[in-house]
């Protein structure tokens, strides 16, 4: 016997996916197709949008979508085509080009050639030559931000100010206050791969940042070690006591001790224990 007028069963196999699965299918499609459009930038570019159409075997309202988007994004740009393969008298046709944004989607193979090239320098002319290079990329990194670094109140505002300063090289920096001072947080090193073979980077960025912000810094974290940020703690407190030494800290002949390890201190020739 037929069964006549049974609804069907929920959670059938052949169900419609809902509406959540069907915008995020959508998306995963435009993103697949955007890609290529700019791939085909990438390997034929500049290109008018109408070649981009044929080439691909798209509707051009659908490629005119995916190029402004990656305009708008940052990783196209436009520019018009030269009047000398032009025809006939209508308005000169947009080029389409990725920006190095853009490219960089694709990777690239710079972070190679740079740990290439200062495996070179280590080699041929020793460590030191590195340590002297990684102190003048240092030095030209801050050298046009010093004015307004100087201008800044204080360890906590000069943090502040670098913190700028870094996010428009790259570092996409930020600062927060913890105890006794700041930490400046670095969100992305554009040198990270470097870094991980050559640290001597990462020990010219902390000796310049000790010097531009006027204060002893300690670096507790780095992108090339594995950790999610360079963290670098910035002291606000006072940082010396009487006689230039560290605060909570007693002189004795073997220097500055601090207070809690002032009997584990060695015994002067003739002394004894303080």
């Amino acid at each position: 016997m037929k069964n006549v007028g049974m609804p069907p069963r929920a959670g059938v196999a052949n169900a419609e996916p809902g509406p959540a699965a069907q915008l995020g299918a959508a998306a995963h499609g435009d993103g697949r197709t955007r890609h290529t459009v700019a791939r085909l930038l990438l390997e034929r570019g500049p290109i008018t949008a109408a070649a981009v159409a044929d080439e691909l075997g798209l509707s051009p309202t659908a490629v005119r979508r995916h190029l402004d988007v990656l305009v708008a994004e940052g990783e196209a740009y436009t520019r018009e085509s030269s009047p000398r393969g032009r025809r006939g008298r209508g308005r000169p046709a947009k080029l389409f080009l990725l920006t190095e944004v853009g490219r960089a989607r694709f990777g690239h193979a710079y972070d190679d050639l740079a740990v290439a090239a200062l495996r070179f320098i280590a080699e041929h002319e020793g460590e030191q030559a590195v340590r002297e290079f990684a102190d003048r990329r240092m030095a030209a990194l801050v050298a046009n931000h010093r004015e307004v670094l100087a201008a800044a109140a204080g360890p906590a505002e000069r943090a502040e100010v670098l913190a700028d300063a870094l996010t428009r090289e790259g570092y996409a920096a930020s600062t927060r206050s913890v105890g006794s001072g700041e930490q400046l947080c670095q969100h992305h090193c554009p040198v990270a791969h470097v870094a991980a073979d050559f640290p001597q980077l990462c020990e010219a960025e902390t000796a310049a940042f000790a010097e531009v912000l006027g204060t002893h810094v300690q670096r507790l974290a780095t992108i090339a070690n594995g950790d999610a940020a360079c963290t670098t703690h910035v002291p606000t407190a006072r940082l010396a006591g009487p006689g230039g030494n560290p605060p909570d800290t007693v002189e004795t002949s073997a220097g500055p001790v601090p207070k809690d390890r002032q009997n584990t201190a060695p015994i002067p020739d003739g002394g004894e224990s303080v």
